[in-house]
């Protein structure tokens, strides 16, 4: 394929854009550098007869708009509620009771607190939708209680990883939310579209956990203050477990059922986080200074990213981006399948480099056009507006998650080493983490196989079947 001139500039954008990542500055930052600084490069050689990319004051001028566009965006406004939601839930120690009475539910149970870890991951990915205080949390709550107990380091590093990344596929995922508003898929969709491959994955969790403890019965050893199961306990693990899992159920429930719009939804997610955290006796004035610091934080990071992303999608358009990235594909010859495929290897690769926000908002938007094009022949009952996309969209969503999870640079590794006891090696996360590789690479393959995983559950909804 012969290149034009744009395009050495489209490949350049992209080259700087990588290699600046490693220097350290805010993504944010680099986004919109690259992207003001190549649009001025894109004005002088147009000026120069050596580009036609069309820069210009006009086509910069739509950059405003755009911005303001995002701040107007009412869907996105649900992404700081979101946080709020499960920031409260962390800080306000409502997780911490759970997994404290979890543990003693399953206490008798080989294994139980590796199985109490990945269900208590499962709880928090439905509050949080944030990988980084997912494992952070779980790895301050249990690896040094799992290691005292004399479980394999390997296995209970890997049970908190692989549990925490749980977090950007389970709804209500914020990575989600991004993915709807930049694919202009209903996020309704999405969100359904995920129940079951989030499920499936929990599930294999746990089943594995179970399985591996009952064949090598010295890896989790039993606690040794473990005791019979009586009514006290069971009725402490209701009082500590629903309140939090209800709310996620009102959250979801709302949604799905047409009660809610999702950004209403997230504004009911953070007010019932907050009464949760009042009804435990857990909410104080530092607790909701912390939450409400750290949701800004979080926020802004978000949004700025956003802003920086706009002017980098703008300015990699105008000079060709869509129309090369397009070619290159659709040039390969591998057909529909092997081009989603190939795709997925390319986003599984760009995962160790670049968080899931530069890949939503970058990556995504100039793949949908081409992905739309395919033939797939997806099964969208007649109800999902966007079968191929949704579709897609969930399979980006645990690729992105198998990719943070592998070595040597997977992101979820850095985050659990961080608050690991000095003698867990980064090596011994290493191992821990692939045999749920190869569980989450599993389930990649099934909803590849089996679309439906997606698209039945929006279409039930729907009552179309």
């Amino acid at each position: 394929m012969e290149l034009a001139p744009e395009n050495y500039l489209v490949i350049a954008m992209f080259v700087s854009f990588i290699a600046l990542l490693f220097t350290g500055f805010p993504v944010a930052w680099v986004l919109a550098g690259v992207g003001i600084t190549f649009a001025g490069i894109a004005w002088w050689t147009d000026d120069m007869g050596w580009t036609m990319t069309g820069l210009d004051y006009n086509t910069l001028g739509l950059l405003v708009g755009r911005i303001f566009g995002i701040m107007d965006n009412w869907v996105l406004i649900a992404l700081p509620m979101f946080i709020f939601m499960g920031l409260m839930l962390e800080k306000s120690g409502v997780a911490e009771r759970m997994m404290h009475s979890m543990q003693k539910l399953f206490g008798n149970v080989r294994g139980g607190l590796a199985v109490t870890v990945a269900l208590i991951g499962i709880i928090l990915a439905a509050s949080t939708g944030i990988i980084g205080a997912s494992v952070v949390l779980l790895g301050l709550m249990s690896v040094p209680v799992m290691l005292n107990q004399n479980y394999d380091k390997s296995l209970a590093l890997g049970t908190v990883a692989a549990s925490g990344c749980l977090g950007i596929l389970i709804p209500p995922s914020i990575m989600l939310v991004i993915m709807g508003d930049q694919l202009a898929v209903p996020i309704l969709d999405l969100f359904m579209g995920a129940v079951f491959p989030g499920l499936i994955l929990g599930a294999l969790y746990i089943a594995y956990i179970v399985v591996y403890c009952k064949i090598n019965p010295d890896k989790a050893p039993l606690a040794k203050d473990h005791g019979e199961i009586d009514l006290k306990t069971v009725l402490q693990a209701l009082v500590d477990i629903l309140p939090p899992a209800g709310l996620i159920l009102l959250v979801l429930g709302s949604i799905f059922m047409g009660i809610s719009t999702v950004t209403e939804a997230s504004g009911i997610g953070a007010l019932g986080a907050t009464l949760i955290a009042v009804i435990f006796r857990r909410f104080n004035w530092k607790v909701l200074k912390d939450v409400v610091i750290n949701t800004m934080n979080t926020a802004a990071y978000i949004f700025a990213i956003f802003v920086g992303a706009t002017i980098f999608a703008l300015v990699l358009r105008e000079s060709g981006g869509d129309e090369l990235i397009e070619s290159a594909l659709t040039g390969l010859g591998f057909g529909p399948n092997g081009l989603i495929i190939f795709v997925l290897v390319v986003v599984f690769f760009l995962g160790f480099f670049l968080d899931w926000i530069e890949i939503s908002l970058i990556i995504l938007p100039l793949l949908a056009p081409v992905i739309s094009a395919l033939n797939l022949q997806i099964n969208g009952f007649g109800v999902v507006e966007f079968p191929n996309l949704t579709w897609f969209a969930l399979l980006v969503a645990v690729t992105l998650q198998t990719s943070f999870l592998t070595p040597p640079v997977g992101f979820a590794l850095f985050y659990l080493k961080g608050v690991c006891p000095p003698e867990v090696k980064l090596t011994d996360i290493y191992r821990g983490v692939v045999p749920f590789i190869i569980l989450q690479l599993i389930a990649l393959i099934l909803v590849f196989i089996f679309p439906e995983l997606v698209t039945w559950l929006p279409a039930v909804a729907y009552g179309n079947i």
